[in-house]
C-alpha cells in the first residue's frame, strides 16, 4: 500500500505553476494526480505522485525553488490535524514532540526526529520507506513549513542557528534567503533546522489544559483510525518518547488511545511485539549517535531511553559484540552490524 499525503500539500500549486509558465492541470495529469484533490484538503493521495509532480514541475519550468515558493505562503490551518497538535502542549518542545507523533496524519512518507544536547536542539526531517526519486521540492516545502511554525511561536525576530539541506545549493539563493535568512547550509548530512535548546522551553500562550485534553483525545483517535500499520504507529511513538524517558508500553498505548493488551494483539497480528520495535529503533539510532565521538555516552544513553549508562553499555555489548567505548576507540570507519 502506498504512503499517502493530505491533498492540502498542493496548496498554492496552481498559482506557483502558472507564475512559472506552466499549465498546472497538464502537470497534474502527467503525475497522475486528480484535480479533485484541489477541491478538498482532506483527501489522501499517493505521496510519490505529489513528489513526482513537484520535481517534474521544477524541471519543466527551470525553477529550482518551485517547492519553496509553494511553501512560503502556507498558513497553519493548511496543516489540518497538525495545527491542533501544535496547540495541545504547554511548551514548544512538547508541541513539536506532538507534531512528530502525529505527522503521519498529514504525510506518511516523512518523519520528524527531535534531538537535544549540549545547548543545541535539532529538528531533523527523514524520508521513510516507500518514497522514490528526487525529493528536493518536497523536502523544501516541509522545511519551510517547520521554519514558519518556529517563527510563529518564537517571534518574527527569531533566527535559527542554521537551516541544513542534504541537496546542493540552487543557482540562485534569492528565495531561500527571503524565506530562511542567511544561515543556510547545503550538502549537509541531514535535512533539518538547528536551534538553541532554550528555544524549546518557550511557552505557548494559546495552551489551555482542558482544550489540550480534548485535542489529544481527537488526535489519538485519528491516529488509531489511520491506514498506517500498528507497528509503524508504535515505531513513530517510540522515536518521540525515547529521549523523554517515557517510552514504556503503557504510555505508547495511552498515546494511541488503547490499552496495552489491545496494542499487543495488533502487533502480534503483524508478527511483532513492543520490545522488538523498541530494540530495532535503538539499533537504528545508535549508529548515528555513536559516530559522533564528541557526544558523551551518558547523553547517548538518555537519547535511547536507558535508565543509566551501564544499562546502555550492556545493551550495546549484547547487540554489537563489543563495548561502545572500544568501538569508538578502535574502529575508524563506523560500520555497525547487529549480532542479533
Amino acid at each position: 500500500m502506498p504512503n499517502l499525503i493530505r491533498s492540502s500539500s498542493l496548496t498554492n500549486f496552481i498559482d506557483v505553476a502558472r507564475a512559472a509558465g506552466l499549465d498546472p492541470y497538464r502537470q497534474l495529469r502527467k503525475a497522475g494526480v486528480s484535480t479533485s484533490a484541489l477541491l478538498d484538503p482532506d483527501i489522501k493521495i499517493p505521496a510519490n505522485s505529489v513528489m513526482r509532480l513537484l520535481e517534474d514541475s521544477a524541471q519543466a519550468s527551470g525553477v529550482e525553488d518551485f517547492g519553496l515558493r509553494m511553501g512560503e505562503t502556507r498558513q497553519l490551518d493548511n496543516l489540518g490535524p497538525l495545527a491542533i497538535a501544535l496547540r495541545e502542549e504547554a511548551t514548544l518542545r512538547e508541541a513539536l514532540g506532538s507534531v512528530a507523533r502525529h505527522l503521519v496524519l498529514y504525510n506518511e512518507s516523512m518523519e520528524l526526529r527531535i534531538e537535544e544536547g549540549d545547548g543545541v536542539a535539532l529538528l531533523k526531517l527523514l524520508v521513510i520507506h516507500g518514497a522514490r526519486g528526487s525529493l528536493r521540492q518536497s523536502i523544501e516545502i516541509v522545511m519551510c513549513t517547520l521554519y514558519r511554525i518556529l517563527k510563529l511561536f518564537l517571534g518574527a525576530s527569531w533566527k535559527p542557528r542554521s537551516v541544513c539541506f542534504e541537496h546542493k545549493a540552487p543557482a540562485s539563493l534569492v528565495t531561500h534567503r527571503r524565506v530562511f535568512g542567511t544561515s543556510i547550509l547545503f550538502n549537509q548530512d541531514f535535512d533539518g533546522i538547528v536551534l538553541s535548546q532554550t528555544d524549546f522551553d518557550t511557552k505557548i500562550s494559546s495552551y489551555d489544559p482542558v482544550l489540550a485534553w480534548h485535542a489529544r483525545d481527537f488526535l489519538n483517535a485519528k491516529l488509531a483510525q489511520s491506514d498506517v500499520t500498528m507497528p509503524d504507529k508504535v515505531r513513530k511513538l517510540v522515536l518521540a518518547l525515547l529521549p523523554k524517558g517515557e517510552c514504556v508500553a503503557e504510555r505508547v498505548a495511552e498515546q494511541l488511545g488503547m490499552d496495552r493488551k489491545t496494542v499487543h494483539r495488533h502487533l502480534a497480528s503483524h508478527g511483532q511485539n513492543y520490545s522488538s520495535i523498541v530494540d530495532a529503533v535503538r539499533v537504528d539510532l545508535v549508529i548515528q549517535y555513536v559516530e559522533n565521538r564528541e557526544r558523551p555516552l551518558s547523553d547517548v544513553a538518555i537519547l535511547l531511553g536507558f535508565s543509566s549508562l551501564s544499562a546502555f553499555s550492556r545493551w550495546f555489548s549484547d547487540r554489537f559484540g563489543c563495548s561502545v567505548s572500544t568501538w569508538r576507540r578502535e574502529i575508524r570507519q563506523p560500520v555497525l552490524t547487529s549480532t542479533v
